[in-house]
């Protein structure tokens, strides 16, 4: 008996799985808790994969799955839950992975935030990078920050997204939510046009090339709160990452404009927990502060992780000492906390004092 999109669709809810593999040669997959689990059915053939992608995908997106070999987008499953699907090709036949955007947006302090994370969501202007691999809950975490600002502030806020992930009614707030390659052509004009619509905050999906990082600091140093996500770890390694984006003569003006315009960094990775089934966020938190602005200016972000380090008394905290704090409490297994850790030894020598 063939599988039905619907029925898988179905069981991501029942079990709780975050994603669904769909690959000719073995059954459909569930990500559980961060693990792969197979379904207890026949291997998918080639038609099964084809007849499941046909099921959910537009024409416009079967199209681009023809002529370039691969489509991403997002669509509801009724009023249960919406998915971001990845479509692609691989040895002549179709794959997918459908990852499962809750309908319920989780509060900051059920992600695990501190409260001072809070106060970021009231600033009028600045730049806030949430950053970490991919699937680490940064979508999650900015999507419950816009939710904040939606129900707690009257402003306008501007998303851009690729492909739309969490859609926001108009609360106390007017959100405009835009997809690249739907609304409009990429990030980076997105943004330029978009201040030219009375924004006050704006979401930035990805910050993956010079144009969109230029127009994001742009944006945030003319009066706009711009929150923004890179694929990078911990808060020393984010602002290099931009600062290396620019070719060499610009460096130092673009170091001056992050030191004045970076409110925050928050990096997060997601971890299996030991304790009871589900995953936990570990993170570190960077604020601004006077001294992190010098490091940032004068190109010394090496010091920037002692200078987190003693800035407990802001809030502040580095990935290390929250995976240590969640090991100590048995959150989470010794192989995540020594892997996840930025500076393993370090942890390892902590465990034995």
């Amino acid at each position: 008996m063939s599988v039905e999109m619907n029925d898988l669709l179905q069981l991501v809810i029942d079990e709780g799985a975050s994603d669904l593999h769909l690959e000719v040669g073995t059954p459909p997959n569930l990500r559980l808790n961060g693990e792969m689990v197979p379904l207890a059915t026949a291997d998918l053939t080639r038609d099964d994969t084809e007849r499941l992608m046909k099921a959910i995908t537009s024409e416009s997106n079967q199209q681009k799955l023809r002529e370039i070999g691969g489509a991403d987008f997002g669509f509801s499953f009724g009023e249960k839950a919406r998915f971001r699907v990845s479509c692609f090709k691989q040895r002549g036949s179709i794959g997918m992975v459908l990852r499962i955007i809750p309908n319920d947006l989780l509060t900051l302090e059920q992600i695990g935030l501190p409260s001072a994370v809070k106060d970021l969501l009231f600033k009028p202007r600045g730049l806030v990078l949430v950053t970490g691999p991919t699937g680490s809950g940064k979508s999650t975490t900015l999507a419950s920050m816009v939710d904040v600002i939606n129900t707690e502030r009257s402003a306008h806020i501007i998303t851009i997204e690729d492909p739309i992930e969490f859609y926001h009614p108009h609360k106390q707030s007017v959100v405009v939510q835009r997809e690249v390659g739907v609304d409009v052509k990429d990030f980076a004009s997105a943004l330029r046009r978009g201040l030219r619509m009375d924004p006050d905050v704006f979401l930035v999906g990805e910050m993956r090339d010079l144009e969109t990082i230029q127009a994001a600091i742009t944006a945030a140093e003319t009066g706009h709160l711009v929150f923004g996500t890179l694929h990078t770890t911990g808060a020393a390694e984010t602002i290099d990452r931009i600062v290396d984006v620019f070719p060499t003569t610009q460096q130092e003006q673009i170091r001056t404009q992050l030191a004045a315009s970076v409110e925050a960094v928050i990096s997060q990775v997601l971890l299996k927990r030991t304790d009871k089934s589900g995953r936990v966020a570990a993170f570190e938190i960077m604020f601004k502060t006077t001294s992190i602005q010098a490091l940032i200016r004068d190109g010394k972000t090496f010091r920037i992780t002692s200078e987190i380090q003693t800035g407990a008394k802001y809030g502040m905290n580095t990935l290390d000492a929250h995976l240590l704090s969640l090991y100590q409490q048995q959150m989470i297994g010794y192989g995540d906390l020594i892997t996840k850790a930025k500076d393993p030894q370090g942890v390892i020598d902590a465990l034995s004092q």
